[in-house]
């Protein structure tokens, strides 16, 4: 399979979709690897790398599409990008359909078949593809929530942590899967009064004993919520639903009753946000007030730490794009279970139930 590798074009995006690793061991199964040029340059990958793993490098994003059959990207195609989409690609990447319609539009009329990084799921429940950035986004919200509380940048001018003779910042964590957890992880080492809520009782107990009682565990309902967000210096929204819309959870009543100078950062801001008050914003400009409390809304959070997030991407994506380059889709499909829930968008025709439920348009069975 002739395999191709574009250099990302999302604002402020560094990451690549397979690492000179990757382009080896695709070659050495049998397969061609086309790489654009520079696409590595942003993690320190130079197009040297590339050539030496196997791969061939072209000059554009539009020599790559002309020449691939399967494209390997980190992020959901730009309109430049799903206008070179032809009918016998394959793309696979993270797609986040859910809430963009537009995007999901023009994947459609593509007539390629998507398959999302973000669906692939295990009988476990699992999200392999998506829990290492998960993990990357879940500590980075603390960091970076903790620096935007500083006067400077426009935050109340707060430490997390405090001092002997000082309060704690109060952090609330919204969702503890695995961005949560991470977040809680991240925030508890710096010294926060951290408050977790989620709406399964068997994950707040276990939260309990991985943190021994140290942190608060509340049940997700509205009341338990809307407490914890006004007495909070920061909160965390890190809801997900596989596939779906987040709920939004936190409403704009609850943030304009936060103390001026209190941070919100939206995790799930790419699956549509889980506080209402959130837009998606890039690393360019990545905050903005809402009844003064600052937000910060990144839709691609992982890309700032883009080499880390690189390599922890390209380890469990690799797998999954071996199969396919051997076996196809469609016999991808009826070996791996999980793997068939992966596929988003089969020929044009959207075949990912809960994305098509979500943006009221035609479902069609995916028959493999």
């Amino acid at each position: 399979m002739k395999i191709g590798v574009p250099k990302e074009i999302k604002n402020n995006e560094n990451r690549v979709g397979l690492v000179p690793g990757g382009v080896r061991q695709l070659v050495h199964d049998g397969h061609e690897v086309y790489v654009e040029k520079n696409a590595g340059i942003g993690i320190g990958i130079p197009d040297e790398q590339y050539i030496n793993a196997g791969a061939k490098i072209l000059p554009s994003l539009e020599d790559v599409f002309a020449t691939a059959d399967m494209i390997i990207k980190v992020k959901e195609p730009q309109p430049r990008e799903i206008a070179l989409l032809k009918p016998h690609h394959i793309l696979y990447t993270y797609l986040h359909l859910a809430a963009d319609l537009p995007q999901t539009k023009g994947l459609m009329e593509s007539g390629a078949t998507c398959i999302a990084y973000e669906t692939i799921q295990p009988e476990d429940g699992s999200l392999p593809l998506l829990t290492p950035m998960s993990e990357v986004a879940g500590r980075m919200a603390t960091q970076i929530g903790a620096a935007y509380l500083q006067l400077d940048h426009g935050g109340k001018g707060i430490l997390l942590g405090g001092v002997p003779g000082t309060r704690r910042a109060k952090v609330t964590v919204i969702g503890c899967g695995v961005a949560g957890t991470n977040a809680i992880k991240m925030a508890m080492g710096m010294g926060a009064d951290v408050t977790a809520i989620d709406l399964s009782t068997k994950r707040l107990a276990e939260l309990d004993d991985l943190f021994d009682n140290r942190i608060t565990t509340l049940f997700s309902n509205i009341e338990n919520i809307e407490n914890a967000v006004i007495n909070s210096d920061l909160v965390i929204g890190a809801v997900l639903v596989p596939g779906a819309k987040a709920p939004k959870l936190v409403t704009k009543d609850m943030i304009s009753k936060m103390d001026n100078g209190s941070v919100v950062v939206d995790i799930a801001v790419d699956q549509g946000g889980c506080i209402e008050t959130c837009k998606p914003t890039t690393h360019e400009n990545p905050t903005f007030l809402v009844d003064g409390v600052v937000h910060y809304c990144v839709a691609n959070m992982p890309g700032a730490v883009a080499q880390t997030s690189t390599y922890a991407l390209t380890n469990v994506t690799l797998k999954y794009a071996r199969m396919i380059a051997k076996f196809g889709v469609e016999e991808s499909a009826q070996m791996d279970e999980a793997f068939k829930k992966g596929i988003n968008i089969y020929k044009g025709d959207l075949v990912y139930e809960q994305v098509a439920k979500d943006l009221e348009l035609p479902y069609t069975e995916l028959k493999i």
